[in-house]
């Protein structure tokens, strides 16, 4: 666990009750929704979230609040709280942002050693092994988890926080891949493409690999849009 991470859970565990269960519920629908357990466009009805999430509706209502913020949740006027859908232009502008921030971070990638490659081997065993089980969802976090292992190497904590927030809003739309054998099995080569570049300390083609793996994941994602984007 990172000194931020610990940080912030001992910030968490000293902070008064109220604010920790809008933490816990925050995080929880959070979660629901980047794994797609809340799909875009869902209506996210306060009092069945709170009973089943065993809190008040307070901390059902702070949450839903800060996850409007952060572009995951919207409110509609006389229909309440909904899961944000994004509408086709805006998932291609998420990931126009990536491939630029994603192509500088790994510019400024160090060389790795082997230890370093060998963790983030680890995290590709999982994906491989969640994708085993079919654990669609695990799989999206795995996966998550390994590019970020590599993101974060860099020492651009702002840009890599600024991906993570456009990582997370496309989350919902990864699922369509999952469901193709051959998706799953074209993630798991890639990621070992990849650390194949690392081990080589080739970043070019490491970016080039990168850009490959984006696009393929970018058309999964706009295929998961098009069925609502194409009803009149």
């Amino acid at each position: 666990m990172s000194d931020e991470a610990r940080q912030t859970g001992k910030t968490r565990r000293s902070a008064p009750a109220s604010e920790r269960a809008t933490n816990r519920v925050t995080d929880e629908l959070r979660r629901m929704i980047i794994t797609g357990e809340l799909s875009p466009g869902q209506q996210i009805r306060q009092e069945t979230m709170a009973e089943q999430l065993g809190v008040s509706r307070l901390p059902i209502r702070e949450a839903l609040r800060q996850l409007t913020a952060d572009g995951l949740v919207e409110h509609v006027h006389n229909v309440g709280y909904t899961v944000a859908r994004l509408a086709e232009s805006e998932l291609d502008q998420i990931y126009l942002m990536r491939a630029a921030l994603e192509r500088e971070t790994l510019r400024a990638l160090p060389l790795f050693d082997s230890a370093t490659v060998d963790e983030i081997s680890t995290l590709n065993d999982e994906v491989k092994a969640a994708a085993e089980r079919m654990d669609f969802l695990d799989m999206r976090l795995r996966n998550q988890a390994f590019h970020f292992a590599i993101f974060e190497q860099s020492g651009l904590d702002l840009v890599v926080g600024e991906l993570r927030r456009l990582w997370t809003l496309a989350m919902p739309y990864h699922a369509v891949y999952l469901y193709d054998p051959e998706g799953r099995a074209r993630v798991i080569r890639e990621h070992e493409e990849m650390l194949d570049a690392l081990r080589a300390h080739d970043n070019d083609r490491l970016i080039e690999l990168m850009d490959g793996h984006r696009q393929g994941g970018q058309a999964s994602a706009n295929l998961a849009l098009r069925p609502r984007t194409e009803k009149h």
